[in-house]
């Protein structure tokens, strides 16, 4: 009987980076490129979250691979590589297998909510001029859109990235809040400012009731915000 250790050997090897052994273990048995593991995870899952390049070059040509496969929590291969740090070489080639950009997982979320959370310009750029593009319109089941979460993390190249895409620039999510009141919350007034600048609107009210300015998470932001937005002519309510 086959032990769980042996049955899932090809895994740890493209975790562990031994093209080799995962080479070896497709000859012998090329129907282990689409076995999954006990959280629904494929071969290819393990070679992008460790960034495996050479791996995944040898899984992507096994006959009938499929780029969008999806893991137990609906997350394709470009949706874990698009989160790795220095993973774009690896995005490149399953984008030119044939992955889709504008999948969703299980949460509603698409490799471009990811990219913004990380702050990865050059593969948010990538992905959103690609052919097909990938969609800035897309909200997840939060109710969040990728800018909601360029501006938590304070990124207003990111910002400014995705408003050139057409990203709704207003939209609240389940809890009511803007961009604005991610950016202003998480104390990132810069981006707040970058945001009020493309026209966000400052009179929406969460869900408790708060402005986006209320949530500002000391005076100092508070004021940098006040005083930008007023060297600049913006009313805020």
């Amino acid at each position: 009987m086959e032990s769980q250790t042996d049955r899932f050997a090809i895994h740890a090897a493209c975790r562990e980076g031994k093209v080799n052994v995962v080479e070896s273990l497709l000859n012998a048995d090329r129907k282990l490129a689409y076995r999954k593991d006990d959280d629904g995870r494929l071969p290819i899952h393990w070679a992008a979250s460790y960034n495996q390049l050479e791996i995944a070059q040898v899984l992507t040509q096994v006959k009938n691979f499929d780029p969008d496969a999806q893991d137990d929590s609906g997350w394709t291969p470009l949706m874990i590589a698009a989160s790795v740090k220095d993973a774009e070489p690896l995005v490149d080639l399953l984008l030119s297998r044939g992955a889709s950009v504008n999948e969703k997982n299980n949460n509603g979320q698409t490799a471009l909510h990811f990219v913004a959370s990380k702050g990865y310009l050059d593969l948010a750029r990538k992905l959103l001029e690609g052919s097909p593009p990938a969609s800035a319109r897309v909200r997840d089941k939060r109710g969040q859109y990728a800018i909601h979460r360029a501006a938590a993390v304070g990124s207003v190249p990111m910002v400014k990235l995705l408003l050139k895409h057409r990203s709704p620039l207003n939209a609240t999510d389940i809890a009511g809040q803007t961009a604005l009141h991610h950016a202003v919350a998480e104390g990132h007034g810069d981006t707040a400012v970058a945001l009020l600048q493309a026209g966000a609107e400052t009179d929406k009210k969460d869900q408790d009731g708060h402005l986006a300015l209320d949530l500002a998470p000391d005076k100092e932001v508070r004021k940098y915000i006040v005083q930008h937005a007023e060297a600049e002519g913006i009313e805020l309510s």
